[in-house]
């Protein structure tokens, strides 16, 4: 009786908490990625540190100006 072969996708939930630091960016490095640039505007991103640098010197709220900081870099809510 002959071989077949199939190809199937699967998904799989994994938590990235498994892994350390340097796997993830190897992972990334190995895939060409470039896990500090991609997707960030980077002058948005500097005007909106100069913003929250500016409030915090003048003893005002930065935190939702953060937050948008955090996001925009990281991608991830707080």
């Amino acid at each position: 009786m002959p071989t077949k072969y199939v190809t199937a996708d699967v998904e799989v939930e994994v938590d990235l908490d498994d892994f350390d630091d340097d796997e993830l960016i190897e992972e990334l490095d190995r895939r060409g990625i470039d896990y500090n640039t991609k997707g960030v505007d980077a002058d948005g991103m500097r005007e909106l540190l100069e913003k929250i640098w500016l409030l915090r010197r003048e003893g005002r709220d930065y935190q939702g100006s953060l937050d948008q900081l955090i996001y925009g870099i990281l991608g991830k809510l707080v």
